[in-house]
């Protein structure tokens, strides 16, 4: 399963998103990885939101990549605050998805 994930940065309130298929292990790699990245600049993490998209990577990725191209605060705190609305979450994500196959076939 893969899933996409919200990380927080509190002590530069600033958010990162990405996909994984081990939520677990990717925060601990994004607070211990000795590499010079992004997100070695604003740690530690936590993790604010995590949520299983779905077998097909791809779908992940279509996903990761809307919520980072709208670089909107305000959709990124709407997430995390409806994360234990299953329905909301998953009914967003469907439309996200359906939205770029429509893109692809026009």
């Amino acid at each position: 399963m893969f899933w996409v994930y919200i990380l927080l940065s509190k002590k530069q309130e600033r958010y990162y998103i990405g996909h994984t298929n081990d939520p677990d292990r990717r925060l601990v790699e994004h607070n211990t990885d000795e590499r010079d990245k992004y997100t070695s600049k604003y740690r530690p993490w936590v993790m604010v939101f995590r949520y299983p998209v779905s077998e097909i990577r791809s779908e992940a990725m279509i996903i990761e990549k809307y919520l980072k191209g709208r670089k909107s605060r305000r959709l990124i705190e709407k997430l995390i605050s409806k994360e234990s609305e299953e329905d909301y979450i998953k009914s967003f994500f469907e439309k996200v998805l359906l939205k770029r196959h429509y893109l692809e076939q026009a």
